[in-house]
């Protein structure tokens, strides 16, 4: 793991999929300046713009690429190294990477925003991009746009209340429930389609001696995605994005009704989650001590050498009347710092991050189950999962970000991450966790 020396940090979706959950979204960020109080920071979406912040610079110079990733992390390091030897080969212009662990870079972005950024880095589609947006921390790269091959909906995806875009996507990636498909014929197991399925599913795995679910929460986030999942389960999309916009009651029947969900589901999952990182818990899977995993395809990440074995279903229905046609799929790209001193720079390598050129790039250059935002990109090294997460994030009839893409990123951090952990702590105090939320949600929204 690489710490940082300096305050540096560093096939496509269909339309109608991906524009439902962006439409969504942007009807609450209407409200979203709430972050200038946040972050410290200015928000006026005109602080934004390629003459903001640290200058325009020059197209021909040098570029700070501050990445999410540590050099030596694995496949998403792989991605992001692969794009930049590409670019810096096409235009014979130099990139200097800052390449940071994943939850150093998440839990410092604000500090590295308004401090001396880099010119591009690694972010997200969602709230949490419009959030920046307001505040005046990334800037407008409209001139970015049309980008060929990618599509309005993506297009949307990049834009902020303001009509003006601030990200270019490159990937994105479903949550679903993975397992060894050897593990599964061995026992005779098949994916389920239903509650019942999945019940009787889990009951035979305990039986057997393994454990149902791998579970490991240590990191704070990904638990959430258990919690989208349930939500959009029971009580669908819409109320789902409601609640993530501040619009609906945390301490409502329905919130009580996931995490009493959640509750009974929790003795099918491995114990005491907030010591085990989500490595360890994928490796428990790989290993066979656990019989699935419901977390996003990085899960390859930990476990490559099981990459062939690997299969996933979406979380079955649990409420025939809501069905299983939502799913989280967020969406990786990047953006321009306004602070950063390179805004030409930047601008011009945010250009060629979005051609298929360097998504062709990054799929030669690592074995990752990322799918590419643009359309024209070559499928040819595609792996058995790639293949099947395009096809099961275009089947979806809605599309989430993930619950800290897609809230405001205070609310995300502060109090849902210690809520959940309290829950999985004490899953018996569902009143008093829904109401110090639903509490907490009102002085933040």
């Amino acid at each position: 793991m690489v710490s940082a020396p300096r305050p540096r940090f560093g096939q496509s979706i269909p339309g109608s999929a991906i524009a439902t959950a962006a439409s969504t979204r942007r009807s609450f960020l209407r409200n979203a300046a709430l972050g200038g109080a946040i972050l410290g920071a200015p928000s006026l979406l005109a602080a934004c713009g390629g003459d903001s912040g640290g200058g325009g610079g020059s197209a021909d110079g040098t570029v700070k690429f501050g990445l999410n990733e540590a050099q030596g992390s694995g496949p998403a390091y792989d991605r992001a190294a692969a794009m930049v030897a590409a670019y810096e080969k096409k235009t014979g212009r130099t990139v200097d990477v800052n390449a940071v662990d994943h939850n150093t870079f998440q839990e410092n972005l604000n500090t590295y925003l308004q401090g001396a950024p880099d010119d591009v880095f690694s972010w997200f589609a969602g709230f949490r991009m419009a959030q920046l947006a307001e505040n005046g921390l990334i800037s407008d790269i409209s001139d970015v746009w049309p980008i060929d091959g990618m599509t309005d909906a993506f297009k949307t995806a990049a834009t902020a209340p303001d009509g003006k875009q601030y990200f270019v996507p490159v990937a994105y990636y479903p949550w679903a429930v993975f397992y060894r498909k050897s593990v599964f014929e061995k026992n005779g197991w098949v994916a389920p389609e239903n509650k019942d399925d999945l019940d009787a599913l889990m009951q035979d795995m305990q039986g057997k001696g393994i454990t149902p679910f791998a579970f490991g929460d240590k990191d704070g986030w990904p638990a959430m995605g258990t919690f989208d999942i349930l939500n959009m389960r029971l009580n669908g999309f819409d109320f789902h994005m409601e609640l993530m916009a501040g619009d609906a009651a945390w301490d409502s029947a329905e919130v009580k009704n996931v995490f009493s969900t959640w509750g009974d589901l929790l003795p099918y999952h491995q114990e005491d989650p907030l010591g085990r990182t989500w490595q360890e818990s994928a490796t428990s899977m790989a290993k066979g001590d656990c019989g699935m995993y419901l977390l996003g395809t990085f899960v390859v990440d930990a476990i490559a050498d099981t990459q062939d074995d690997l299969d996933f279903f979406t979380f079955p229905a649990l409420d025939d009347s809501i069905g299983s046609d939502a799913l989280d799929a967020p969406i990786d790209g990047f953006c321009l710092a306004a602070g950063g001193p390179n805004q030409e720079g930047g601008k011009e390598m945010l250009k060629f991050i979005g051609t298929a050129e360097a998504a062709d790039a990054a799929n030669n250059g690592a074995d990752a189950p990322m799918i590419a935002a643009n359309a024209n990109a070559s499928t040819d090294t595609y792996s058995d999962l790639q293949k099947k997460s395009a096809e099961v994030v275009g089947a979806a009839a809605n599309i989430a970000q993930f619950l800290d893409r897609d809230t405001n990123s205070d609310f995300a951090s502060t109090v849902m991450i210690p809520s959940i952990q309290d829950f999985l702590k004490n899953p018996g105090d569902i009143d008093g966790i829904t109401a110090s939320i639903e509490q907490q949600k009102q002085s933040i929204f």
